[in-house]
């Protein structure tokens, strides 16, 4: 549920844009109506989107507040970015800073983790070092492996933010990144596996 949650804002991102695709003159009024004027049919849909996702992240934040629940810093840095470089899209009516957003929230968490490492703290052993046992060379490997992945998938999308369509984007954006994250997250889980002790068929430790 958790996992879905924090997905609300991209799949409402992704259902409002072809939503909007499909009807761009009436897309581009209601831009003009609430967001500002001089919106052109070709910019409407990625605007709606845009709008619409940083509506549904703000609303994340006031449901949390009001059931008085701890919200995660993940949770804060998302909501953050994307309400500046959102803001920044529809105030200048520029598509590529709302491509830049999952560039530079990537960037931001390679740059945590990386941040950890100058006060020589590992912040993913840190995390789960109470549920997983593993030697601190494989916690390095595993931090180190995340450093990389964050960096060059904030790299990937803006090769296809800048050399693809606006549509081609968004389809990436939700399928091609939560992809090539659940793939990169298999693979972390079969490294972490190599240190988990061997059980039997009735779950006793060998």
């Amino acid at each position: 549920m958790k996992f879905l949650y924090d997905l609300l804002p991209v799949i409402f991102f992704f259902a409002t844009f072809k939503l909007a695709q499909g009807s761009p003159e009436a897309a581009a009024d209601l831009c003009n109506h609430y967001l500002g004027n001089g919106f052109a049919t070709d910019q409407a849909p990625v605007i709606c989107a845009t709008a619409v996702a940083i509506i549904i992240s703000l609303a994340q934040i006031g449901w949390k507040l009001l059931k008085r629940q701890k919200i995660d810093p993940m949770l804060w840095i998302s909501v953050a970015v994307i309400l500046v470089f959102g803001s920044l899209t529809i105030w200048l009516h520029n598509e590529m800073f709302i491509k830049w957003k999952p560039t530079i929230l990537y960037w931001l968490f390679a740059g945590i983790l990386l941040a950890g490492l100058l006060f020589k703290k590992n912040f993913l052993k840190s995390l789960l070092g109470t549920q997983i046992s593993m030697p601190d060379s494989a916690w390095s490997t595993l931090l180190n492996s995340w450093i990389v992945f964050f960096v060059v998938i904030g790299i990937v999308n803006l090769i296809i933010a800048y050399t693809c369509s606006t549509n081609f984007w968004v389809n990436f954006k939700l399928f091609g990144l939560l992809g090539l994250t659940l793939l990169f997250t298999v693979g972390v889980g079969f490294y972490i596996s190599r240190f988990m002790p061997d059980t039997d068929s009735k779950g006793r430790t060998k």
